[in-house]
């Protein structure tokens, strides 16, 4: 076993904002601008069930908005920002994947006319998917890995959209694995559909 792996080959890495992989750009939101207040992970962590609640009600009316002005493009990016801070924490990724805010962003994924939009859902997917310590039963993952599926295909040969939707796509991938490896039963909405092996591996002949 000494001779065959090397210590390194056991550590898993992050696929999603790795610099090993891709430099990313740093998060920053503006909470002056973010129609909530910009709690901290501490406050967040602490809130009543009610006030938590109150919290995810407005996060999603705002994501769900349907307003298709600048400045409604421009607010929503902010949330996301605000999101992709808050979920690289266990506890706040673990509730927040298992909450109504999961199925809204994958609307989000299908139908934001904006692209940056679009990238950012994808980046709070994947680290929501890399820091949850939990997946209920009813988390929509197949709906999520499937979407992805068909943007990458989609835009196969535009190489910026596809760096941003197949960290995502990993993440939930190895997430689902990892989860069926320590002994839980694989679920109805945690099948992977043939098409995302097909398109991973398009990706890796051609990428």
């Amino acid at each position: 076993k000494e001779l065959i792996y090397t210590e390194s080959d056991l550590i898993v890495t992050p696929i999603i904002d790795n610099p090993k992989i891709m430099k990313q750009v740093p998060v920053r939101f503006d909470s002056k601008t973010l129609h909530i207040p910009a709690y901290s992970v501490e406050k967040l962590s602490s809130m009543k069930d009610v006030d938590w609640n109150n919290f995810l009600k407005r996060v999603c009316s705002l994501l769900d908005s349907s307003e298709k002005n600048t400045g409604a493009a421009r607010s929503k990016l902010n949330l996301l920002y605000y999101l992709c801070t808050l979920v690289v924490y266990k506890e706040i990724a673990s509730r927040l994947i298992s909450s109504q805010l999961f199925p809204i962003l994958i609307q989000q994924l299908r139908a934001a006319s904006n692209w940056d939009i679009r990238a950012n859902v994808a980046r709070v997917i994947g680290l929501l998917a890399l820091h949850t310590s939990e997946l209920g039963e009813d988390v929509p993952v197949s709906e999520a890995i499937t979407l992805l599926t068909e943007l990458i295909r989609e835009n196969f040969r535009n190489s910026k959209l596809k760096q941003c939707f197949l960290p995502a796509l990993g993440e939930l991938l190895y997430l689902i694995a990892n989860k069926e490896e320590k002994g839980e039963h694989p679920r109805e909405c945690w099948a992977v559909p043939s098409a995302a092996y097909t398109v991973l591996m398009r990706c890796l002949r051609e990428g």
